[in-house]
This record gives C-alpha cells, structure tokens and sequence, in this order.
C-alpha cells in the first residue's frame, strides 16, 4: 500500500474478530517496521510489551473500561520505555558508526540527559508516539485495522505486567482484523487553525 493511502486509510477500530490470529512471521515484520523508528540519540528506548496470554488480557480489559478490542484483537501491544536507556552501555546505539560520530553522540548524551527528570520522561514519550504511529501504519499496510488505547489505569496495567521502575507506560494499541467500519471521520481542523508561520501573532 501507498504511504499516503495507509496514512489516509488508517482509523481507531474498536471491533475486531476475536477468532483471527496474526501469524509469526505477521508479527516479526510489524515490530521490525516498528524499531525503524527514529529516536533521540538513537537511544531506541521503547520497550515494547506484547500480550499474548488470554488471562493477562482479561486483566487488562478489566483495568481497560471493558474495552472489547482488549481481549479480542488479534494483538495487543502495551508500548513502554526505558528513561534511563541514556545512561545503559550508550554505546551499543552508535555501534555501526564512524567512530569519530559514536565517540561525540555517546559523549554528549549524558550530560543532555542527566539531572532532567522531564526531560527524559518527554523524550520516553514522544519515542513511543512515533514508534506508535510506524506500527499502526505498517498494520494497515498489511491489510489490518489498529485502535491506539489510554482509556485503561496505567498504574494497574503497569503492575500486571511488571513494569519496571524506571520504565514509563504508554498507549496499548491493538491490531487486527476488523469486523466492523469505524466511525466516519469526525473532521479534521483546516491547516490556517494549526499551521502557524515562523511565529505566534
């Protein structure tokens, strides 16, 4: 599929058919095009969780607001990320580059990120909203339907599955196929309301 026709095409799907399973190798491309996407510093610091354990999701789907699409996707991904990845063996991201490049970025990421607190948690999320968006738009490349999820307690989903400390949770997103259209678009804001130029009046 076209870039700009899956942009175009991908929607929140709430309803999926629970009987349909993502094969192995369904799964191993999307989380391979999903782990292209870029990070800060290359420090690809998303941790990607994905439940496949009914009881788990039943869980979830009881922190979830009952949300159908939970327990009945074909896959569901809860997306995390590691805050401290700036300061875990950093260079293992810069592992393939000149060195002279892997010795400035492995230097300077330290002193970026440390003492931060926001910022680390703002760089965590804004990684895991881009490698959201690879993932939904790879599924809908391959013929699925996505549905992005914050409508869930973070701190109990987080504790189901043992998220780490240092760790912060994101969106779930659940993928599959879908059994019914969703809701026509409800509108989209024209480019003068959210396109400003050079700077705010």
């Amino acid at each position: 599929m076209d870039t700009f026709d899956a942009i175009y095409a991908r929607r929140a799907v709430k309803h999926f058919d629970p009987e349909h399973r993502l094969s192995a190798e369904e799964t191993q491309k999307l989380l391979e095009a999903t782990i292209q996407s870029p990070t800060s510093f290359n420090i690809q610091h998303w941790r990607f969780v994905v439940v496949s354990d009914p009881a788990l999701r039943a869980e979830i789907r009881a922190a979830g607001n009952d949300q159908a699409q939970i327990t009945d996707a074909s896959m569901l991904v809860l997306c995390t990320a590691d805050v401290k990845a700036w300061e875990k063996s950093p260079g293992r991201y810069w592992v393939n580059a000149p060195q002279e490049v892997a010795d400035l970025l492995v230097g300077w990421m330290g002193p970026f990120h440390e003492g931060d607190d926001q910022l680390q948690r703002d760089e965590a999320m804004r990684s895991i909203g881009i490698a959201m968006q690879t993932l939904m738009l790879s599924a809908t490349a391959m013929g699925y339907q996505s549905c992005p999820m914050i409508g869930f307690d973070r701190d109990a989903v987080s504790k189901l599955v043992g998220l780490p400390g240092d760790h912060v949770c994101g969106p779930l997103v659940a993928i599959g196929k879908g059994t019914k259209d969703s809701w026509p678009k409800p509108g989209q804001l024209p480019l003068d309301e959210v396109v400003i130029e050079n700077r705010f009046a």
